[in-house]
């Protein structure tokens, strides 16, 4: 809201949100740093492109140790380059999958990236035995297609709690909901709520969807 983009205060926070596991879209690699060193987590940055000479693309920060961490590219030719990253992190003895997803703008664009994502080397990957969550900017404010395909496989945070609730941009008054978290049944969603607070509000224009899970 102020003109400025500042990793320390985008880490300033998610210091208030206190999340185990951070989904980021569109950042640098320094900022990653930064973020990281802020709050003492392990980060993994999936690269979608350059962006001044620095990696540029998705982030998952977690509290947990991260095991493995794949890379998708989703770009549609001629739209400019998304991605979605996997972190395999280690939680108390089992692993958890974390999908952090930044779909495009336009409609034929997620038509085509919602079918990739749920393809078998992705997230129906005939290995992947341990529950699943994915998250992130999805550029989609109704049913579309990826919505659509995503809600077939997985429990849908934004449909079976606070959907109202639930819209994310722009963040002083929002009015779509782009961000959402999607996941296993076998996870249990106790809480989804939005982070909107003053400092929220300046530092970004998306609000921060929390999601608490019981295990």
């Amino acid at each position: 809201m102020d003109g400025r983009t500042s990793a320390s205060r985008i880490a300033g926070v998610l210091e208030e949100v206190g999340a185990d596991v951070i989904a980021l879209q569109e950042i640098l690699e320094h900022q990653a740093e930064t973020i990281s060193r802020d709050l003492r987590l392990d980060y993994a940055l999936g690269e979608t492109r350059k962006h001044h000479g620095y990696a540029y693309g998705n982030v998952v920060l977690s509290r947990f140790p991260i095991r493995e961490m794949r890379n998708y590219d989703l770009s549609v030719r001629g739209r400019e380059e998304r991605g979605c990253l996997r972190a395999d992190l280690q939680v108390d003895g089992t692993v958890l999958h974390v999908f952090n997803v930044h779909l495009g703008t336009a409609l034929l664009e997620r038509r085509y990236q919602g079918r990739r994502l749920i393809a078998p080397e992705l997230l129906s990957d005939a290995e992947i035995q341990a529950p699943r969550i994915v998250m992130g900017d999805f550029n989609e404010w109704t049913k579309g297609l990826a919505t659509r395909l995503l809600r077939a496989h997985l429990v849908s945070a934004g449909v079976r709690a606070h959907r109202q609730r639930a819209r994310t941009y722009p963040g002083v008054l929002p009015l779509v909901h782009l961000d959402h978290i999607y996941y296993d049944p076998m996870l249990h969603l106790e809480h989804l709520t939005l982070w909107r607070t003053p400092k929220a509000l300046v530092a970004s224009d998306h609000l921060p969807l929390v999601g608490e899970f019981q295990w």
